[in-house]
This record gives C-alpha cells, structure tokens and sequence, in this order.
C-alpha cells in the first residue's frame, strides 16, 4: 500500500499532517485533478508552484483540484520549499517515489491532467512559463467537459 504525507495547507501557514491513508484519485471524480510531482531542488518547480496557486485560485469553483507530490528524501527540504511558497492546494510527500513510478515520472517537474472521469488526458514533462499557456488551455477543455 503506498504511503504518502498531507500536506495541510490554509490561511497561508504550513502545518503539516501526517496521513498514513494513500492517495485515492478516486474521491475526486467529478473533478478535474492537475496531479504535478516536484522536487525542492527542482528549479523550474520555482516557476509553476506560482503558476499552480494562480489556477487554483481561477478554477477551483469551475472544478479543479491540484495534488502537488512531492518527491523529496528529506522532508525538511520539502518543508523550506513550501514555507517559501505557501500554496493553498493539496501537498503530498512521497519520498519513496511509489506514486511518481505507477504515473512513469521521467523529469521534475511532471504533471498529469486527470478528466472529472478520472481518466488521464494530458501529461507533462517540464515547465517552462511559455507552456502555461497550453497547459492552462487543456484545463479549461476538461473543465468544460461534464
């Protein structure tokens, strides 16, 4: 069973959970999930943990859940990381990399867009703020989607 730690994240403070429960996708159908694996040492993960709160902060009321994993052996990396960029969506901690395996994470970061179906559509390796744009267009395709 894979084993993964919350992340709970509000009001812009990090107080962190730990959940012994994996991660099911399933109890998000309905949504469209933007599930993006990222790493500390991870300079274009600079870039899109910006990019991600604005989405998030654009269409979570349309119907979009980020899930940000983290693959980080030592959490406190991670947690220096996150106290920088205060996100508000969903952060999971996966130093093992189980879940980066089954979704085949090649490069940080990666990101996979998961239809409200909970089918993948889309996947990504990389960020560059040029392809926002693109990534920002195959959202709102899904989101449109019932």
């Amino acid at each position: 069973m894979l084993k993964f730690i919350l992340v709970a994240m509000g009001l812009g403070l990090f107080a962190p959970t730990w959940a012994a429960a994996p991660l099911d996708l399933g109890t998000l159908r309905g949504r469209v999930v933007y599930l993006d694996f990222w790493a500390s040492w991870c300079a274009p993960c600079r870039q899109s943990f910006p990019w991600m709160q604005t989405l998030m902060t654009t269409y979570a009321a349309q119907g979009l859940t980020i899930v940000a994993v983290n693959l980080d052996t030592d959490r406190a990396d991670a947690d220096k990381f996150l106290r920088q960029f205060k996100p508000t969506f969903d952060v999971r901690f996966d130093p093992a990399g189980e879940l980066a395996a089954s979704y085949n994470v090649k490069s940080m970061p990666s990101s996979v867009l998961i239809d409200r179906h909970g089918v993948t559509r889309f996947t990504h390796m990389g960020f560059r703020p040029v392809d926002g744009a693109l990534y920002e267009s195959q959202l709102r395709e899904l989101l449109a989607e019932k």
